[in-house]
């Protein structure tokens, strides 16, 4: 990347909390926010388990109004995009051009759970096959439109520069930022508010998880539930996040003294033109993805000091990014710590990747690395360092995180330390 790019405001809303030190501290201890899904009645299906967040919209600030217009995935976005344009000192209010600032969010299935509220409302539960729409909310377009999404976050930041949405499954949350970076490497925009958010814990949403036996079945112990690289995992808990930050040409935050996390080097994006759901055990496709990173950040596999792991906690998914690993990084890869924050909070599905991206700005600014919980019987064919139930402490000076997604997406970002001083 010719532009230095930093980040300079992040938040995040992820389950068993409801701000982000709320969420690093809780992730940094090792304990997992999965429970038995509260969200609806759970006990028809084959996963019970999920991580849902515990958020009062009104004490966010939303209006009884926004409330009932936006969708849970608008809710979640929204929250995050002005706290996270607070931190960073770009509110409304500020003298940022707002033609110069930009949105981008990631998501993979829309406004799920008000386009499943309102199908049961329209078909009565069901029971009629024509639905009657003189039932229908007056929201109900924008449900069925993600680029609602973007608007949302637009309007509540105050951008009028390039606004969009990025839907590629699981690799969603990367993919928004890179694009995000993208557009600032091109002079699109001097600042961009980007991330993802999803909320699928839903009837239909677990439903087709459970048809495709993705998720996990331990309903007698959710907590303890998602064990990614572990020999006795079976699969991920489904769960509902976002995360918003807020990226910028580095000589722009200079001259606006803004604080720096950190600064992403390097994203690639790969496709393995294989399967729906499937993955090859090679992982060549996610080879390619961190190769063509670290090759845009100019980085060396040797000077990784820390993975964060896709580790969804599938048989397949585990073995394919391990294998990844060892082909990107070489010997390296056996020296270097990985680990799964999805062990604690769930599979948020196009959020998860935004999730990540802050988890490795904030373990560099703190210099830990969050552990991978519940891993208590590593898998011998996983048999890389992946930083079982205790966080570590370590100087990071550059990161690497990877998403894998339905579809064949394989996605990989660089982070580093940012040594320029005081944006």
């Amino acid at each position: 990347m010719s532009r230095h790019i930093v980040i300079t405001g992040l938040s995040v809303l992820a389950p068993g909390s409801t701000d982000t030190e709320g969420f690093w501290k809780m992730i940094t201890a090792g304990r997992s926010a999965i429970r038995r899904t509260t969200a609806f009645d759970p006990t028809a299906f084959r996963s019970q388990a999920a991580g849902e967040i515990d958020l009062d919209p009104l004490a966010c600030g939303f209006g009884h109004r926004e409330i009932r217009r936006l969708d849970r995935a608008g809710l979640l976005a929204v929250t995050c995009a002005r706290r996270a344009a607070a931190e960073a000192g770009i509110a409304a209010g500020t003298e940022l051009d707002p033609t110069r600032l930009g949105v981008s969010v990631g998501n993979a299935v829309g406004s799920a759970t008000s386009i499943e509220n309102e199908y049961v409302v329209l078909s009565d539960e069901g029971r009629e096959w024509l639905v009657d729409q003189s039932y229908q909310s007056p929201h109900l377009f924008d449900y069925f439109v993600p680029g609602s999404l973007a608007r949302e976050t637009a309007w509540a930041v105050g951008a009028e520069g390039p606004v969009s949405v990025v839907s590629a499954g699981c690799t969603s949350g990367i993919d928004a930022l890179g694009h995000a970076c993208q557009l600032i490497q091109e002079g699109r925009a001097e600042v961009m508010v980007a991330g993802a958010t999803d909320a699928p814990v839903t009837p239909i949403a677990v439903a087709c998880f459970d048809a495709i036996k993705a998720t996990t079945r331990r309903n007698d112990d959710p907590e303890h539930a998602t064990r990614p690289f572990d020999r006795t995992r079976d699969g991920f808990a489904i769960a509902e996040g976002a995360a918003m930050l807020v990226l910028e040409d580095s000589e722009h935050a200079r001259r606006r003294g803004a604080e720096i996390y950190g600064t992403i080097t390097g994203y690639a994006a790969q496709s393995n033109a294989y399967h729906m759901t499937g993955l090859a055990r090679d992982g060549n496709e996610m080879t390619r993805a961190i190769g063509l990173a670290l090759d845009e950040a100019r980085a060396d596999p040797t000077s990784v000091d820390y993975v964060n792991a896709h580790g969804s906690g599938t048989k397949q998914n585990d073995l394919h990014e391990t294998e990844a690993f060892k082909k990107a990084l070489g010997d390296h890869a056996y020296d270097i710590p990985v680990s799964s924050i999805k062990s604690m909070i769930g599979h948020s599905l196009g959020a998860i990747g935004a999730i990540e991206v802050a988890t490795c700005a904030l373990a560099i600014r703190d210099s830990v690395v969050p552990p991978t919980a519940n891993l208590h019987e590593p898998d011998p064919e996983c048999d890389l360092d992946y930083v079982p139930l205790e966080a570590r402490e370590r100087a990071l000076d550059r990161v690497l995180t990877v998403g894998s997604g339905f579809g064949g997406f394989q996605s990989a970002m660089v982070l580093e330390k940012w040594r320029g001083g005081r944006g």
